[in-house]
Formats: structure tokens, C-alpha cells, sequence
């Protein structure tokens, strides 16, 4: 329980449908702030004050789980190692892959339970002892993408109650409940970073390291302090004051790491027709061949029609259509019609 409208009706659900439940929010920072800033960041101790009472409303019993340590080892400091190696991540796919459906799955199993339930958009269709992981109704709401990196074991011990109704309906559902978070604004951002100011909190923790930005023929237009401050297709904040010569906007290109450079040029120059992606993480049964779906990138980008293809541990992309502005380490999902097949990290791109 997050301290958010979805996970309170999802375990008022629960309860409804006659499970044993126990209400648990994550204290994921070891100092957290008092307060949330509107809509940015969460996990805050008011966030947890809300949990707690969301929980009494409903009458289930609510504990505080202490993962800070885990959080800062397997999500925040892998944010920061992804950047400095010029990669992308995405911190809520590691965050469901490590913490939510690893590490409290892991405890809860341990002590009797038989799964989690979140307020996560999406939906389990088909056997209990093999269900599988679709989108949820409310397209604009879904949160399969970054439910792609559960494995078939974990997602028979899951629940997603709320992947049949669409957002505004959970709303008014609270509202019915008596859950004084019905109006709560959803969080946005990346929580561990409030300020939303991703460039400033990396410099104060990997320091500031001037380099060249220079456009494709190598020619050094700026300078940068720190190209771990940037991401591909990037075109604000560029810092670079001299004008291109057809007088049209710039996009970050390239990241390299080792020589600290950004490589800036045309938006056309972003566009992506295949993409090789590792770590495979699957959802179900790999499959073999190649076949037809959907990709998608973002977590609430748009799914683009594609053949895919998985050899090994690794998966390769063919899009219709072309994307623009994707990088390494984030990731790919490649989805059956509505159902998620699995994921993969971005490892290059042509």
C-alpha cells in the first residue's frame, strides 16, 4: 500500500473477494521527507500516513517494511551506474523486478501468504496454476510495461484487481469507500528524486566532468559538464550557442561514456528500425521462430507493430515503422496482441 488511491481500492478489493489480507507499505528511503510536493515522488511519511489509514477504513491489519537498504542497492545505485556508463534505465521496471516482486514476494511466501496485490494497471487471464499477463482495460492507464520483467513463478503468485476498470472509475469507487485518498494526486517522476531535477542529482553524486559536444562530423560545438546528464534524443538544456546551419533544433545522438562526449545532429538522424535487446526476461514460455506483435519502449508509449525474434538471451526487433530517440538500457516489451511475452534491455540499435 503505497499511501495512493489504486493500491487502497485493490486491497479493499481483496478483502471483498474474501482473501486474508494484510496491508504492507514499503519504507524505501532511510530519511524521508514529510511531504510530497503535489504530484512528485512518493514513499514519503505522509504517504505512509495515508497507507495507514486507508488500511483502518478497510480493517486489515497494516505493517511498514523497512527495504531502504534494498531499494538504495539494487534500484537507486544501479540508476547511477546505468548513467554513468551512459545507459538509460528505467528505475520502476528495476524496482518491480528487485523489490516489489522479489524481495516482498520472497518474504511474504515465507511467512504463509500466497501472493502480493498491487494497484498496478493490468490483468491475469487464463489458469490459475499459468496465468498469463495482458494489458489492462484502460489503455491509458496501462502499466504492463513495467510489469515485463516478472517470470511466470512470480506472476502465479500476483494479483491486479484493478486491470478491468478504467482510473476514473477507481476514483469514484474510493469516494464510495470512505478512502480519504480518492482525490489523491498520482505520482510522477522518479520517487527517489522529488525535484524531478534528474541532471543535478546525478552531478552531486558522480561529480562534475566536463567534455565536448560535438555534431556528426566531430565538430565541438559546446561543452558539457557531464555526459551523464544526458539522454538520447535530448533537446533542451543542450548548452550549445551556436546555431546548426539550416537553423534547426539539435537532439543528442550519442553518449560516449569513455571519451565523455555527446554527439548532437538532426531528429531524423534518432530514427530506429531494430533493436537488439538482452537480460531476457519472460512472461511465459519463450517462443521460438519469428513472429508478429507489438513493441513498446516507454511505459506508456505507443505499441508499434513488429516482427521479433529471441536466439539465446537475446531479442532482436524489426519495427514498422521507425521510433525515434531511444538508448540503451532502457527497455523493450514485446507484446502477443494485448498479452506481454516478455523483456528485454536495450543493448544497440540500427
Amino acid at each position: 500500500m503505497s499511501g495512493g488511491v489504486d493500491s487502497a481500492v485493490a486491497a479493499a478489493r481483496a478483502v471483498e473477494a474474501g482473501h486474508d489480507v494484510v496491508g504492507v507499505h514499503l519504507a524505501l528511503s532511510a530519511n524521508p521527507q514529510a511531504y510530497r510536493s503535489g504530484a512528485r515522488g512518493c514513499c514519503t511519511i505522509e504517504d505512509s500516513r495515508d497507507a495507514r489509514r486507508a488500511a483502518d477504513v478497510i480493517g486489515i491489519p497494516f505493517y511498514i517494511w523497512d527495504m531502504a537498504e534494498e531499494f538504495r542497492a539494487d534500484v537507486v545505485e544501479n540508476f547511477i551506474s546505468e548513467y554513468a556508463a551512459g545507459n538509460t534505465p528505467n528505475p520502476c521496471l528495476r524496482c518491480n523486478e528487485k523489490i516489489k516482486f522479489e524481495a516482498v514476494l520472497n518474504r511474504g511466501i515465507a511467512m504463509g501468504f500466497d501472493a502480493v496485490v498491487t494497484g498496478h494497471y493490468a490483468q491475469l487471464r487464463g489458469s490459475a496454476k499459468a496465468p498469463t499477463l495482458h494489458r489492462a482495460v484502460d489503455h491509458g492507464k496501462d502499466q504492463s510495461y513495467v510489469l515485463a520483467v516478472l517470470t511466470p513463478e512470480q506472476i502465479r503468485h500476483s494479483l491486479f484487481p484493478l486491470g478491468d476498470t478504467p482510473k476514473e472509475e477507481i476514483r469514484k469507487e474510493a469516494e464510495r469507500r470512505g478512502l480519504s485518498v480518492a482525490n489523491k494526486p498520482d505520482s510522477h517522476d522518479i520517487c527517489f528524486i522529488p525535484s524531478g531535477d534528474n541532471a543535478g542529482w546525478l552531478r552531486d553524486r558522480l561529480g562534475v566532468a566536463e567534455g565536448p559536444i560535438v555534431d556528426e562530423e566531430g565538430n565541438r560545438l559546446g561543452t558539457h559538464q557531464g555526459a551523464f546528464t544526458y539522454t538520447i534524443g535530448q533537446r533542451k538544456g543542450l548548452g550549445i550557442s551556436q546555431p546548426s546551419d539550416d537553423g534547426r533544433a539539435r537532439y543528442v545522438l550519442k553518449i560516449e561514456p569513455v571519451s565523455n562526449t555527446i554527439v548532437v545532429g538532426a531528429h531524423e538522424a534518432l530514427a530506429v528500425s531494430t533493436i537488439h535487446g538482452e537480460k531476457l526476461r519472460m512472461c511465459g514460455p519463450t517462443p521460438q521462430g519469428v513472429h508478429r506483435g507489438f513493441a513498446q519502449v516507454r511505459a506508456h508509449g505507443a505499441a508499434i507493430a513488429c516482427t521479433y525474434e529471441f536466439v539465446g538471451d537475446a531479442l532482436t526487433v524489426l519495427l514498422d515503422e521507425p521510433l525515434h530517440g531511444l538508448a540503451t538500457g532502457q527497455a523493450v516489451v514485446v507484446y502477443d496482441e494485448d498479452r506481454v511475452v516478455g523483456s528485454a534491455t536495450v543493448t544497440a540499435t540500427l
